[in-house]
């Protein structure tokens, strides 16, 4: 009897020593320094201090329903009613989403570039990869229609994670812009967990994904199997643009081509030939800003004119 409790209560340790183990390498994946990002863009000519600084812009603060507040920038040099959400990847922070943000306000949007949670200057103690981000991203979404009025032309860009957070905000939450750019997201969040498992650390995801999901839900309340965007994909009915390099090993493009497929109604596919993870606009810059272009112009300013036609007659 002895033996056999001691047996159990040494299973309970090591199944206990795995599960923080392992929802704490997921709860708080190390994120890069902010010093560091904005070196690597410096020095890769994606961010102008000197233009930055003379953007006009303004810095704010969004409260998150979570109880800590998101730090934001909006850039506003046009007088328009086009804005973009930029949203950026798990480790990275806003100053990583200002080559997006230059991308776009050349197309003549206004641009609102902010912080994750726990990332940058943000609050928040974990990461999700898109659960509690989606609700945070809705509350930037629902203070820039305060901001700017119904009228509002919205569009937003993510990029891996942050294309999750996009994927499952609209998917789940509300389809409430006029169209999505889906930059090397994650199709499903146990499906890449498990990938990373068997590549980065030669473990059997069968063995330890239940356990990292059982005291993720008790201690985050909620399951891996919920971060899903290739599950509720079929719920977004505006335009999305899906956009994955080809040589990606980090997260494979068969993710992006699966949501292609899933997706119904108007969507468009890039799989860039150059380039790792999170690197097409940086090693494709012509090629994606000419698919960009081109989903503008048949998803979004058409319907932006339509729509002006038919108020005007």
């Amino acid at each position: 009897m002895k033996r056999a409790f001691r047996y159990f209560f040494s299973f309970l340790v090591l199944l206990t020593s795995l599960g923080v183990y392992f929802s704490n390498r997921i709860m708080y994946m190390k994120t890069k320094e902010a010093d560091f990002i904005t070196n690597r863009e410096k020095e890769a000519g994606r961010f102008n201090p000197f233009d930055y600084e003379h953007l006009p812009k303004r810095e704010v603060l969004i409260d998150s329903p979570f109880g800590y507040q998101l730090k934001a920038v909006v850039a506003e040099p046009h007088q328009t009613n086009k804005y973009m959400i930029i949203c950026h990847g798990v480790t990275e922070n806003k100053i990583n989403s200002i080559k997006y943000m230059n991308l776009f306000l050349e197309r003549g949007f206004n641009t609102v570039i902010y912080d994750h949670r726990r990332h940058g200057e943000s609050g928040g103690k974990t990461t999700s990869y898109g659960h509690f981000e989606k609700y945070d991203l809705k509350a930037v979404v629902d203070w820039l229609r305060q901001e700017q009025g119904e009228d509002l032309v919205l569009g937003i860009h993510g990029e891996s994670m942050g294309a999750a957070t996009m994927l499952l905000y609209a998917g789940i939450i509300e389809d409430h812009a006029d169209f999505y750019i889906a930059d090397c997201p994650f199709s499903d969040f146990k499906e890449q967990l498990a990938y990373r498992l068997k590549t980065e650390m030669k473990l059997p995801p069968k063995v330890f994904l239940p356990v990292a999901d059982l005291f993720l839900r008790i201690r985050e309340k909620y399951s891996i199997n919920e971060v899903s965007p290739i599950t509720v994909i079929e719920n977004i009915k505006k335009p999305i643009l899906f956009i994955h390099s080809q040589k990606d090993d980090f997260i494979l493009p068969s993710m992006t081509e699966a949501l292609f497929e899933k997706k119904q109604g108007p969507k468009k596919l890039f799989l860039a030939e150059n380039g790792l993870h999170a690197q097409s606009l940086n090693e494709n810059r012509d090629d994606y800003e000419k698919v960009v272009d081109e989903f503008l112009h048949d998803y979004v300013f058409k319907d932006i004119a339509r729509t002006k036609s038919e108020l005007d007659a």
